[in-house]
């Protein structure tokens, strides 16, 4: 007896696994972290430029007031800055609202929360 055809494309989606839209939702602040870190790695890079964002989140994960610069290293001319702060804003936009677990945005709900975008220039040996 054969079996029917959604009974088999219904057991290959199962093996594929979660989606990534389907992921389950961020339980500890690492994994919450490191979701919010991997999607801001999209951020225009200028070599050098730094730039650290403070933030609060609401419960569901949505971006709660307007973030604010505690830092900012940004070297270059005026118009390689404006695209370094306009890419990591950009960024942060796509990046939120966040997939939190209840428990994970009830801790972090209105808290102040710090992410350092960008990196150092390239050292060289001497």
């Amino acid at each position: 007896m054969k079996a029917p055809r959604f009974v088999l494309a219904t057991a290959a989606l199962i093996a594929l696994g979660p989606l990534p839209s389907q992921a389950a939702p961020a339980n500890t602040l690492r994994e919450m972290a490191a979701r919010l870190g991997a999607c801001l790695k999209s951020t225009a890079d200028v070599e050098g430029s730094q730039i650290t964002i403070v933030f609060a989140l609401k419960r569901d994960g949505a971006l709660l007031g307007k973030p604010r610069i505690s830092y900012s290293r940004l070297p270059g001319d005026a118009d390689e800055q404006t695209r370094f702060v306009a890419g990591v804003a950009r960024a942060l936009e796509k990046c939120l609202p966040l997939d939190l677990t209840p428990a994970l945005g009830g801790a972090v709900a209105g808290r102040p929360l710090a992410i350092r975008i960008g990196r150092g220039k390239k050292e060289t040996a001497i």
